[in-house]
Order: C-alpha cells, then sequence, then structure tokens
C-alpha cells in the first residue's frame, strides 16, 4: 500500500488528523522514509491499528508475531539484507509450511524474493501482515552482540604486555586493529539501542576496559575487554564524534548522528580524564524511545485534563519540575509535541539541544562565549515566538525574563529544580520574581518522578505487609471514590521476580508518577499575602490534587510499579 493510500484510510476512520498527515507526507518525502515508519516511530498511531488497516484493505491476515516463542534458527531462512530491502521476515515453521511476516503484502518484488525462497528450502508459504515494530524487533535479532565482540576481540592479537605499558612516543596502532576496533564500537551502540539503553559508559579499570549500559536508570556492565584495547576505542569514539584525539588531559563534549537499525539516533559523547585512561559517557538519543506522547507519560484523568487546559490557554507559564533524572525534558518534549503545529512558531533553548524535532526552531546555549539562558531569551523575543520553551532555570535573571515572557502573550515552559509542586512558588520567590507577577503569568506546575515498570510476564499479585497497608491506607484516605473504588483492604500489591523476558530483573522500562497544581483565585490569594508551603499544600488538597505519593499509590495497586519504589521516592503529605 503506498503512503497516500495509509494517510488517507488513517484520516478516513479519525485516527490521524488531515494537519498531522500533511506533515507526514512531507517530511517521508524529504527523509525517504516511509510515512508508516515515521507514525510508529512518533507514537501516533498504535502499530496494531495500521496492520489491521493493512490486513482489512488487502485481504491478507495480521498476526502478532509471539516472541516468547520465536526460533532464532528461523532467520537462516531469510537473509537480514533480504528481510530488511523487502521488509519481511520469518515468523513461524511448521513442518513444510514457512509463515512469512510482511509489512507490505502487495509488494510483487517481495512476492518474488519469498517465492525464490520457499522453492530454494522446498517449503511452501504461509503470509501475514505484521506490524512495523515487530519487523525491527526480528532485524534486531539479526546482529547478536556477544559473539561479534568476541569474534573482533579474537581478531587482535595481543603479545601479553603489561595493562600499563609504557608506550614509545614513536610506537604506531598497526592498521590491522583498526577493523575489529570499529565492529567493537559499532556492535557495542547497537546492542545499547536494542537494549533501550540510555547512556553507555566506556571505563579504563587497572586490568580492563568495563562497558556498562544504564537500563531504566539502573546501570549494568555489559562487557570486560582487554586493557590494550581502553585506548584505541576511545580514540574510534573521539574519531566519529570530531574531538581532538591527541587531547587527553581536559574533558571534550562532541556529538554525531548514526543510522540503526532504520532509525536516525543521536549520540552525545563526553570525555572525563583519570589516571587510567580517558572515560567516555555515550548519551543515546533515540526518538522513539525519548519522545512520547501523553498516553505514554502515564498522564490520565484530572491530570491530563488539567494540563491540556493549560496547554489550550493563549500564554501563561508551565513549569515541570523535579529532581535530575525525573524524566522533565522528556515531559517538556511532549508538551512541545502537543502544541507544535503550522500556524505556531516554537522556540527552544536547551543545554543541549537532545532531540531534534521538526517544526520546531531549537537553540543550544553556548556559556563559554557568553549565550546563556538569560541572554538567549532576550534574543528569542525578537524572533516572533507564540510558544518558548526554555530548558531550565537557573538564576535570578532567567526567571524574570521568563515570566515577563509568559505575560506579554507568550506560553512558556520550562523546568526548575524543586521537591514537588508546590515548592514552585517559593522557588520563584527566592529567585527575586516578585509575588504579586506570578498568579497572571504561571498558569500550571507539575513535578514527577520516573519509576521502574514491573515486568508484565512475571510480576505477581500478594497481600501488602502491616506496615506497607498503613502507608497505603494514609495515601489513599483523602482521595475520591472514583479513583479508590477499585482497591479494597487488605490491599494488594505486585512484585516481580525476573524472567527471561526481563533479563531476571523484574523491571521492563520506566513510568512518570506525577502531581499538577493549577493556578486559581484562592491561590492568588495566598501568594498575595504570606505564599508559605503549608498553605501552597492546603490550596493544593482543596483542589483535589493527588499528590506524587498518591499517583504512585495507585499505580502500584493497578500493578504497574513497585509499591516499595513509591514509598521510598515519594514523601507522606
Amino acid at each position: 500500500m503506498s503512503d497516500d493510500k495509509i494517510l488517507d484510510e488513517l484520516q478516513k476512520r479519525s485516527l490521524l488528523e488531515e494537519a498531522a498527515a500533511k506533515k507526514i507526507k512531507r517530511e517521508a518525502l524529504l527523509s525517504n522514509r516511509s510515512a508508516e515508519e515515521i507514525i510508529s516511530e512518533r507514537h501516533l498511531v498504535g502499530d496494531d491499528k495500521i496492520a489491521e488497516l493493512k490486513s482489512e484493505l488487502l485481504n491478507v491476515p495480521y498476526s502478532k508475531i509471539d516472541f516468547s516463542h520465536f526460533d532464532d534458527k528461523l532467520l537462516d531462512l531469510i537473509t537480514e539484507e533480504t528481510a530488511r530491502t523487502y521488509g519481511v521476515t520469518p515468523i513461524d515453521k511448521n513442518g513444510d509450511l514457512l509463515i512469512v511476516g510482511m509489512l507490505h503484502p502487495d509488494d510483487q518484488k517481495a512476492q518474488e524474493v519469498l517465492k525464490f525462497i520457499a522453492r530454494r528450502h522446498h517449503v511452501n508459504l504461509g503470509i501475514y501482515v505484521i506490524t512495523y515494530a515487530d519487523w525491527q524487533t526480528v532485524l534486531r535479532k539479526y546482529s547478536p552482540y556477544k559473539s561479534e565482540i568476541q569474534a573482533a576481540v579474537q581478531s587482535l592479537s595481543f603479545k601479553g604486555e603489561a595493562p600499563r605499558k609504557i608506550i614509545s612516543l614513536e610506537e604506531r596502532a598497526a592498521s590491522s586493529e583498526d577493523a575489529p576496533v570499529i565492529r567493537i564500537v559499532t556492535d557495542t551502540l547497537k546492542e545499547a539501542v536494542q537494549s533501550q539503553a540510555s547512556d553507555v559508559h566506556f571505563e579504563p579499570q587497572e586490568n580492563y576496559l568495563r562497558i556498562r549500559f544504564r537500563i531504566d536508570g539502573e546501570l549494568r556492565e555489559v562487557a570486560s575487554l582487554p586493557a590494550e584495547l581502553s585506548s584505541l576505542i576511545i580514540s574510534r569514539i573521539k574519531v566519529i564524534s570530531s574531538l581532538k584525539i591527541d587531547e587527553t588531559r581536559v574533558p571534550q563534549d562532541g556529538r554525531f548522528r548514526s543510522r540503526i537499525f532504520d532509525k536516525e539516533i543521536d549520540f552525545r559523547v563526553a570525555t572525563f580524564p583519570t589516571p587510567l585512561g580517558e572515560k567516555v559517557a555515550v548519551r543515546i538519543l533515540d526518538p522513539s524511545v525519548g519522545l512520547k506522547n501523553f498516553d505514554q507519560l502515564g498522564l490520565v484523568g484530572r491530570n491530563l485534563e488539567i494540563v491540556n487546559k493549560s496547554l489550550a490557554e493563549p500564554y501563561g507559564m508551565i513549569i515541570v519540575s523535579g529532581p535530575t533524572g525525573s524524566g522533565k525534558s522528556t515531559t517538556l518534549y511532549s508538551l512541545l509535541q502537543g502544541l507544535n503545529s503550522e500556524k505556531v512558531n516554537i522556540v527552544s533553548l536547551e543545554d543541549p539541544v537532545e532531540y531534534f524535532v521538526p517544526g520546531i526552531n531549537q537553540s543550544q546555549v553556548k556559556p563559554e562565549i557568553g549565550y546563556d539562558f538569560a541572554s538567549g531569551l532576550r534574543q528569542i523575543l525578537r524572533q516572533d515566538p507564540d510558544v518558548i520553551m526554555v530548558g531550565e532555570i537557573r538564576d535570578n535573571d532567567t526567571a524574570g525574563l521568563a515570566i515577563h515572557a509568559a505575560l506579554t502573550g507568550h506560553i512558556v515552559l520550562s523546568t526548575l529544580h524543586t521537591n514537588n509542586a508546590v515548592g514552585v512558588i517559593p522557588r520563584l520567590i527566592d529567585m527575586k520574581v516578585e509575588p504579586f507577577l506570578l498568579p497572571s503569568a504561571l498558569n500550571l506546575m507539575l513535578s514527577q518522578r520516573l519509576l521502574s515498570l514491573l515486568c508484565n510476564h512475571c510480576k505477581a499479585p500478594l497481600e501488602a505487609p502491616p506496615a506497607v497497608q498503613k502507608s497505603i491506607k494514609t495515601a489513599l484516605k483523602d482521595l475520591p471514590p472514583s479513583l479508590t473504588s477499585n482497591y479494597k483492604e487488605p490491599y494488594q500489591i505486585y512484585r516481580a521476580p525476573g524472567c527471561d523476558e526481563c533479563h531476571h530483573r523484574g523491571f521492563l522500562g520506566r513510568l512518570v508518577i506525577m502531581e499538577v497544581l493549577e493556578m486559581t483565585p484562592e491561590l492568588e490569594t495566598i501568594i498575595n499575602t504570606n505564599p508559605t508551603s503549608e498553605k501552597i499544600l492546603t490550596e493544593a488538597k482543596r483542589q483535589g490534587m493527588v499528590s506524587l505519593r498518591q499517583d504512585g499509590v495507585l499505580k502500584a495497586l493497578s500493578g504497574l510499579i513497585s509499591m516499595e519504589e513509591v514509598l521510598r521516592e515519594t514523601e507522606e503529605v
């Protein structure tokens, strides 16, 4: 099916708006990618919905691939090149019947290739429509990381020198070492993307090079390589990041973009000198993982209604608060995508730019040359913006300028380091913002935390211990029955012991818990008199604000996250 046909059908079924379809079509033409790829990457329409649509129109059955029973030996029947080129993948083999998934069952060339494969292996064919996401998952299975790394390491010959060998200044690396080193770096980054890691750490140790991935907020060692490889691997990373190879005394920052698994991914690189050699941290900026919509963030119910209401306002400020690593930037990008359209001029000021979003004018601050948030914000106001995103309010000047931008007819989005939504107003006042300006400028205050999602495959319910029962009861007591009616004492919580699907960790992915405080006449009165945290908290409870602890407890009782982590990461209110 053509892109035009898919986009037209999605509009007819009210799954995609006309403006969004036009934007996708234009981007597909400019980037030489399919509309389905863009839709899947941005989570604009469920992959299953598109597959069901194609199944109905082409009269070909749709099948979801069951990866818990997928046999990797099937990959020998269809080469990786064929799978990528024609959008096909093996699903199962039953006797002389080979079941194949196709992204485009009406593609004549793909049909001919599959017939040839069937004749070669003396099998009959069964064809199903599959989702783009399932096809991508199978493609990743073609390049197992550990075997590739092992082969690359074995292809290098070492003479048994001491790990901290003294090297002559005239000594040069043999050219034969280049290819396996390049392969090690490439396969490591591919494995990190496949594992949905947010960061990769290359860390020289006394006797080896340690490689660790940060997955769902936790670091995990994935490889230990000979110490002799440290400088070669670090040099390779510096080369592709356009960093100075001969500068090892001071930290350096770089960036590069690469296409991995049919996705364009940015990698942000930072080096750090240590006595054992340079350590490198690589931040993986995968748009399909890092860019989310409201549903994926976990915004539901009252919180979702209030956020949508605030985004519909013609001007005003929305502040997202929380500690480092709580997903504030991800939430900001979600808000920006909700506002992004051809009729709106969106300008952002970031440090650094994490994800490049089509349609948004993004700028990165450079404090070393005097281009910081405050000076950048002054320049943004000359760019005729409708929406301004300031990555972080760090100082008094930025706070004052952001408030005035909100007062002069702009929507302003930013982040602030506070423990909760209640702390936003006192923090801004501490930053010398005049209290009487806040009620007119500030629309919404969000606070959030990122918690680990329990693995769906191995989680199981159990009765909460007495101390946890008490904490749950305290958290739920002020909530309306509409939120608590499904949960009765004794409360059940969930735990996941670990399985093959979650690599025996018990967790798979992360979820935001959030509290949302909006500006009201009552809150305005408090700000204009004596705005203490206690008074603001009282107003928040009057509004019916679901606190971080309460949102976490509700999601834990639903089996999404661990109750122990909720109680550990949130404060009782």
